[in-house]
This record gives structure tokens, C-alpha cells and sequence, in this order.
């Protein structure tokens, strides 16, 4: 049976092969009337955003979640991956901050928020999901690893996937979640 699973801001390089891969300009998560256009309610399995819920405020966060939580199966669910409010590295906090560390056209520079697992998964909860943390920060810095499949969503900015993260030092980290709707 064919599964109908979505990418966010996919990107240049294609890392979930079968998914189906968009960009803003084609499905905005705040425009409830992309998704109508191109999906039906409770049609998709899964959503897939690597570090794109941080270009949202909290608000905007929780109904992006909400529009997709209309879109999902039951049992379907949203992989977000976000950069790390509580990792404990000085160079990457100023890298990830709300407004981006240099000129606009940082990648940096429409951030909004930057999240931790708290944040995170409260707005995801406020949307209705079940929220399961797969990587993220305690507040000491202590990291917290669940494992996690990537046949269910490719993260590269993951613990086991970013080129910065060798030999056992974390150079780069993501709070990773799966929401799921019930």
C-alpha cells in the first residue's frame, strides 16, 4: 500500500526517497489552503521537517502543527528536528539564535525561536500530538539519545548523521521528535 509521506523545505539534496519533497513557495505550513490543495484531511502518514519549525514563531509553531495534525492519518506523524536551545556550545547557541549572527542571508537569519525540548514538545502537545523526544539537551547539557529509525525520516543534523558529531564529541546537535496524532 503506498504510504503518502511529506518533506518540508526539502532542500537541494533529497535524503527520503519516496517522499513526496516541497518548498515553501508550494506548501506553506501556515496556509491551510496549500494542504487543501494538494492533500486531503487525514491523508498523509508522515510529515518531515528538518530545522523549518524554527522559522516560525511558537504561535505560528502550534498551527502549523494544528494544520498538520488535520492532514494525518491517525497514527500519522510530524518528525521535527530543530536546533538545540540547551546544547552546551557557545559558538553553535550564537550560530542558531532568533535573528541569525550576521548579514540576511545566513541561514540563521529568520529564525524566530530557538527551541528546546520543553518548547518543543508543548507546542506540539497544544496541537493535540503525542510527543516522543528522540534527541535533545537536558538543561544541564546533559544529551539524551532514543533510537530512532530513519527509514521513517532521514535527520542528517542528528547525533548519528551530521559530519561535526565524530568519535564520540557532539560538534552538532537537534531536539528531534516524533508527534504523533492519536
Amino acid at each position: 500500500m503506498e504510504r503518502t509521506r511529506v518533506v518540508i523545505g526539502a532542500g537541494e539534496h533529497s535524503n527520503n526517497p519516496g517522499w513526496i519533497e516541497t518548498q515553501e513557495s508550494e506548501l506553506n505550513l501556515l496556509k491551510k489552503e496549500d494542504w487543501n490543495r494538494r492533500f486531503d484531511e487525514g491523508s498523509i502518514d508522515a510529515v518531515l521537517a528538518e530545522h523549518v519549525w524554527e522559522h516560525l514563531t511558537y504561535e505560528e509553531g502550534r498551527e502549523a502543527a494544528r494544520i498538520c495534525y488535520e492532514h494525518l492519518k491517525p497514527g500519522g506523524y510530524i518528525r521535527c528536528a530543530v536546533p538545540d536551545g540547551y546544547f552546551p556550545d557557545e559558538a553553535y547557541q550564537e550560530g542558531v539564535q532568533v535573528g541569525g549572527p550576521g548579514p540576511a542571508d545566513h541561514p540563521a537569519a529568520s529564525h524566530k525561536i530557538v527551541h528546546t525540548y520543553k518548547t518543543l514538545r508543548a507546542m506540539f502537545e497544544e496541537a493535540g500530538f503525542h510527543v516522543r523526544l528522540l534527541e535533545y539537551c537536558r538543561e544541564d547539557g546533559t544529551f539524551i539519545y532514543e533510537e530512532w529509525d530513519e527509514t521513517d525520516g532521514f535527520i542528517y543534523r542528528s547525533r548519528r548523521f551530521d559530519h561535526r558529531n565524530q568519535n564520540g564529541t557532539l560538534g552538532f546537535t537537534s531536539v528531534i521528535v516524533d508527534a504523533v496524532k492519536i
